[in-house]
């Protein structure tokens, strides 16, 4: 059995930036749901059975009250705000199992989900279906946890994360405490970069590990005096940032069992006939068939 856990949120800003408006004759921008509840089904008609779809409900998390200038949901187009709700309920009543975020980000919910598929002995790969580069953090030694790359069709494993980013999947969230990550307002320590950064946590995968004596490090990186300076002297912060892009895993996602897409809804063709779409119900009728 293979699972597959999707991001709802970057779908649906992929999609609002990628696709041509359409509004429908009742005025509402639904372009990006449309395109949302598509790329679902194109899971489904791929050959996957389980599918579990995070979203952010609400931008905010736990996570703004530790730092300003997390990311929040001041600068989202409202086209694509008032399509937040609306695409959880279409993908609900296409079937789909969708876990809507408040408290915490779909992220979490991405990664408690790899975490039930993990512990269940008869799911032989769970793929998160994400380029984000947080959920690097949740891909497993054993190959049974790997993140997708749809738009590019990349796989990245264990050693595909480590070639991609330098470092080891445990390490990602030392990896960007340091470098920072615009996309989640996480600002970095100065001067650390992708590569100086790689380069000691490779050596030294924790904070914790990396020698305050420059003299001690076992690896040579340029610059090595600055970095460890820029680095201790503000410690705290790179503790709060490495906190802020670890993942939370006990979200409750629910069994691998409940994932199973068992077809649509009898709300569904409602709903796509209000997002005018009845291209998507006939391609979930033709995949309810076969189910």
């Amino acid at each position: 059995m293979h699972v597959h856990l999707v991001d709802g949120t970057y779908e649906l800003f992929r999609y609002y930036y990628a696709l041509p408006s359409h509004v429908t004759a009742a005025g509402m921008e639904v372009a990006a749901t449309r395109g949302v509840v598509g790329t679902c089904l194109q899971l489904l008609e791929e050959g996957a059975t389980h599918v579990g779809v995070a979203t952010d409900h609400i931008i905010e998390s736990f996570r703004n009250d530790m730092l300003d200038s997390y990311k929040d949901g001041s600068g989202v187009d409202p086209l694509l705000r008032a399509q937040f709700d609306l695409v959880e309920e279409v993908l609900a009543a296409a079937g789909f199992t969708v876990w809507p975020m408040v408290e915490v980000e779909a992220d979490d919910a991405l990664a408690a989900a790899a975490v039930v598929a993990h512990r269940d002995p008869r799911v032989e790969r769970a793929v998160i279906c994400t380029p984000d580069k947080d959920l690097g953090q949740c891909v497993t030694p054993d190959g049974r946890v790997v993140q997708l790359d749809r738009r590019k069709a990349t796989y990245y494993d264990y050693e595909g994360v480590r070639e991609k980013f330098g470092v080891a999947p445990e390490s990602i969230p030392d990896y960007l405490g340091l470098v920072g990550d615009t996309a989640d307002g996480i600002p970095g320590i100065p001067g650390w970069g992708a590569k100086s950064t790689a380069q000691v946590l490779a050596r030294y995968p924790h904070y914790e590990d990396i020698p305050r004596a420059v003299g001690q490090w076992e690896v040579s990186v340029r610059g090595s005096a600055k970095l460890a300076a820029a680095l201790f002297a503000r410690y705290e912060d790179a503790l709060l940032y490495r906190r802020l892009a670890t993942v939370e895993r006990n979200v409750a996602v629910g069994s691998v069992d409940e994932w199973r897409w068992a077809g649509p809804t009898p709300e569904f063709a409602a709903l796509c006939k209000v997002i005018e779409a009845p291209n998507l119900v006939r391609r979930a009728a033709r995949l309810a068939g076969r189910a």
